[in-house]
């Protein structure tokens, strides 16, 4: 199945990226699975968005109150004219525009029994005790999924009951870990000693299900039934009675296999005194002590504590106190910290708890990934201003009737006030631009005078972009990413101040992002998914002294760094993130995964149906195209595709019959000539174990769907190149391929097949001349002979550049079929279509649930930038993973000395300011200029400048992660 419109099937084309995390199975079940989200908030309406776009069934939103202005803050489908008017009511057109397939309902009424019993999972926000622990007690006893979210001011809650007997079918985003195994000892238990493919530890846990599969002598274990294991050490881990098997004698893969595991969850009302926090701690004890003190005082005073009113933080103490027998536990500073903001709404605490809410929701659903257990909070106060109290008083938190209201409940009016006057610079107008842009329109960034915001995409709106996007719509397709960005957060925040551009950020572009350009701004955001343009972006700012956001989403991974001049260190990358490139000698001779098939079928593609053409009209077309070649590959190259020239469809068959022989077939023989079967490295040691893995040749069979599918598609693909129009009839292909008769096959002898990357980097690379003058003479009068015959045009042909997001141009169907086929060569498990597009296409996965919580936190250092903090410890960089669930915050490093002159330390933000015109507009000399650098030289500043040219932005780890 690629993409269905039959009702009740998947719609793959809108959730190409979000399949690549979920799967099939589990987006089957959210497509049944009612949803009731109450609380028509900036969380409320965060959580709703993501679910809408992750294709639930239905979902209806509850809230019985009217908007009010501090919502604005927050709520971005409110808008001005609906204050006064119902947050549920308000929002529910704008909500139901996201995804045609999910019905959205507004509902204001009463939250009985009877109506509850609609729906599979329930999501309360901003209400009060009472009615959460009402509804957790009906949720609990009828099986409804119940999830509590609130976020008060720069505080939050996230609590999940799923029920007493909740199965999670998958716990974790992560493939099956792969070992291979050296021995296994007979024995009660028996000792696996193994390795991951690069000789490091096997890479299991505790408690992980396993199987094995070609073990040689011990086969018994082969294909057996998933066994628990006991890991002893990173190389070795136990697996049960292994007496009575056969003696192991070489080879075996061990691969971990995901189980089901059962779940049991208490409701609100018995959690509410004993709860299990995730990461507990005293500030986790004291967040949520602090969140139960303010029900309290809610009911008590009819409001919340006012921002800055020390007489209501010390009531809230009070009450916090008296909920714990445990003083030493409750921080008293955090929780009058709290009280203080408790008031506010924020923009990017709605986005980041919404994110992870939703998350939880569609855990609930589908039973994908590893629920909360069951509590967790979160908050963010060092974005208050490192100054302290004394720039927050009563009078300048105290609400103006401005949409900013909740904001300013939290920072104060002054502050609002320089957010308006900000200059940034978006990169990227993608899925995590996308919410950028919307946080930044909420909290007024660029809305005042002297503000403004220019973002930058050169994309255009893809279908798949719908599902993780929230401000485009399916009548934006086509249209610039930028420009319709720019237009949707205007009609969020009329007074933003947004510029679109359509260009990419790069060295052809410095004359439009240059000095003038990059000095007037107060910092960049990056929002783009090349680790090369992400890096260059960075080397801008290094260059021009400017702060730097950078964020980047793979499935439900994501990562925030912030990246601030002399303060942090620039750019980098999480190992986690990293990509590293598969040796080249595996991938031609020694594949041992699926990904090494498909990665060498994606090569094939191009060297098969790409490089021909483009190598052919070259020749055709540029005379000097021979005197350039300095090897005898590409011209040998040119000669086979001019000979091999198709004029039928059975001469495509025929060249596509003969490929399929060359590759699965002869090739594999020369393979198995130079390293037989059963070589040793040395006495004892086989050649084939571990990674490597003894290939056999394929015999071809009609008869086979893989084989005629790599016919098929090869033979397609090959009269597309050649420009020639013919009906692809299989029955006709079939009729060629039974009266062939293949040549027997010739052993290549003398051929070294190099076994490591060193051997590879030691192949001979010398050009015999003579036999390339002589080829480049035979092409030069074949051409010659084509012109005067005025053939010259009829053999140009068609380079076939991968199009992974075209079901029906059989790009991945060649691939996965070459692919599955040379996976058979080495008895690796083929891929389904699917996983052959998504590996063959690079697709990062994406999902709206992380891109919301990226850009929330992102945000969060915003502020911080905003205010200008210069304490090191105020900074978070960010890595989450919402599978497990897992939030970690972490300090930035300070930045590396690069020089160290007489007693001054350098990195790589310092440098040394020249003016070039004097004072009366004369151009700085050079003798001038060495004697300004001696000067500063003298005064123990190094003599030379450190603002050179931008690094390279290919060196070095990168960062990675979907964005458009």
């Amino acid at each position: 199945m690629r993409r269905s419109e039959s009702p009740g099937e998947i719609d793959e084309g809108l959730y190409s990226r979000q399949l690549y995390v979920l799967g099939h199975e589990a987006m089957r079940r959210l497509a049944k699975t009612a949803v009731l989200v109450s609380g028509m908030k900036g969380l409320g309406v965060e959580i709703a968005k993501n679910i809408i776009l992750a294709g639930v069934k239905s979902v209806t939103v509850h809230d019985p109150g009217n908007t009010q202005w501090s919502d604005l803050s927050s709520q971005f489908f409110l808008s001005e004219r609906d204050v006064g008017q119902n947050r549920a009511v308000a929002s529910q057109q704008h909500l139901a525009e996201l995804n045609s397939y999910v019905p959205v309902t507004a509902y204001t009424g009463e939250l009985s029994e009877s109506f509850l019993a609609a729906f599979q999972v329930v999501v309360l926000s901003n209400s009060p005790l009472e009615e959460q622990l009402r509804i957790s007690d009906i949720c609990h006893a009828c099986g409804i999924r119940f999830i509590l979210a609130d976020t008060k001011g720069l505080a939050g809650q996230l609590f999940c009951d799923f029920g007493e007997n909740f199965v999670v079918d998958e716990t974790s985003e992560a493939d099956p870990v792969c070992a291979y195994v050296q021995h296994i000892s007979q024995g009660t238990p028996g000792v696996v000693t193994c390795r991951d493919r690069q000789g490091h530890g096997h890479g299991f846990a505790d408690g992980d299900f396993v199987t094995f599969s070609d073990v040689g002598g011990m086969s018994q274990l082969n294909g057996c039934k998933p066994l628990a294991i006991h890991v002893l050490d990173e190389f070795t881990l136990e697996i049960g009675d292994t007496s009575s098997f056969a003696p192991y004698q070489r080879g075996g893969v061990i691969t971990q296999v995901k189980v089901p595991q059962l779940h049991s969850y208490e409701s609100l009302r018995a959690s509410l005194a004993k709860p299990k926090i995730k990461a507990m701690d005293d500030r986790g004890c004291s967040l949520h002590l602090a969140f139960r003190a303010l029900h309290t005082f809610t009911a008590e005073m009819g409001r919340l504590p006012r921002p800055r009113v020390q007489a209501d933080a010390e009531r809230l103490l009070e009450l916090a106190r008296g909920l714990t027998t445990h003083q030493e536990l409750l921080d008293e500073g955090l929780v009058r910290t709290f009280a203080h903001v408790s008031a506010g709404e924020l923009s990017p605490m709605a986005a980041l708890l919404g994110g992870l809410a939703a998350q939880e929701v569609l855990k609930a659903a589908s039973g994908k990934f590893l629920p909360l257990a069951q509590w967790l909070y979160f908050d963010a106060l060092e974005c208050l201003p490192e100054q302290g109290t004394m720039l927050l008083t009563e009078e300048s938190c105290a609400p103006r009737g401005s949409r900013y209201d909740g904001q300013i409940a939290v920072f104060g009016a002054d502050f609002q006030e320089r957010l308006g006057r900000q200059k940034y610079f978006v990169v990227g107008a993608g899925a995590i631009g996308c919410e950028l842009l919307k946080n930044f329109a909420m909290i007024g960034l660029a809305a005042g005078e002297g503000g403004s915001i220019t973002v930058t995409d050169m994309d255009t709106i893809e279908r798949s972009n719908l599902s993780r996007q929230l401000l485009f719509r399916l009548r934006d397709v086509g249209k610039l990413k930028s420009e319709t960005a720019a237009a949707a957060v205007r009609r969020m925040n009329p007074t933003t101040r947004v510029t679109a551009q359509p260009h990419h950020v790069g060295p052809d572009t410095e004359t439009l992002y240059g000095d003038d350009f990059f000095m007037a701004l107060d910092g960049v955001t990056n929002a783009l998914d090349s680790m090369q343009a992400r890096a260059y972006v960075d080397s801008l700012c290094i260059r021009y002294l400017k702060p730097l956001l950078d964020s980047g989403t793979e499935g439900t991974k994501g990562h925030v760094q912030v990246v601030v001049p002399h303060l942090t260190q620039p750019f980098g990358s999480p190992l986690d993130l990293t990509e590293s490139a598969v040796p080249l000698c595996t991938l031609r001779h020694f594949p041992s995964t699926i990904e090494h098939t498909l990665q060498w079928a994606r090569d094939e593609f191009d060297g098969l149906f790409k490089v021909p053409a483009e190598n052919v009209n070259k020749f055709l077309e540029d005379p000097a195209f021979l005197e350039v070649q300095r090897t005898t590959q590409d011209l040998e190259g040119v000669r086979s595709s001019l000979q091999e020239k198709p004029h039928s469809w059975q001469d495509c068959v025929r060249w596509a019959r003969q490929r399929w022989e060359s590759l699965y077939h002869h090739t594999i023989l020369n393979l198995l000539h130079a390293f037989p079967p059963g070589q040793e490295t040395s006495p004892g040691v086989p050649f084939w174990a571990g990674p490597k893995r003894c290939p056999q040749p394929l015999e071809f069979d009609c008869n086979n769907s893989t084989h005629m599918e790599y016919i098929m598609a090869a033979a397609s693909l090959f009269a597309q190149m050649h420009r020639l129009q013919v009906p692809r009839d299989r029955a006709a292909a079939r009729e060629t391929l039974r009266a062939m008769a293949m040549p027997p096959f010739q052993l290549e002898v003398a051929v070294r097949i190099p076994v490591t990357e060193e051997e590879m980097e030691e192949m001979p690379t010398g050009v015999d001349e003579e036999q390339l003058a002589a080829l480049r003479q035979e092409l030069a009068e074949h051409r010659q002979a084509l012109l005067e015959r005025g053939c010259g045009s009829t053999h140009l042909m068609e380079p076939i550049h991968f199009e992974k997001d075209d079901d029906s141009n059989g790009h991945v169907d060649f691939i996965m079929a070459a692919s599955n086929l040379r996976a058979a060569n080495y008895g690796i498990a083929p891929a389904d279509w699917h996983k052959s597009k998504r590996v063959a296409g690079r697709i990062v996965p994406a999902i709206a649930t992380t891109t919301a919580a990226v850009a929330g936190l992102a945000c969060l250092e915003l502020y911080k930038l905003v205010w200008g903090h210069q304490d090191l410890d105020s900074y978070c960089n960010s890595f989450l993973q919402l599978a497990e669930p897992l939030l970690t915050r972490f300090h930035p490093l300070s930045p590396l000395a690069t020089y160290k002159y007489g007693q001054e330390t350098w990195s790589c933000w310092h440098r040394v300011e020249v003016p070039g015109i004097g004072a009366h507009g004369e151009e700085l000399t050079l003798q001038e200029l060495l004697d300004q650098l001696q000067t500063d030289a003298a005064g123990g500043r190094p003599p030379w400048s450190s603002l050179a040219a931008p690094p390279d932005p290919g060196a070095g780890p990168g960062l990675r992660g979907p964005t458009g």
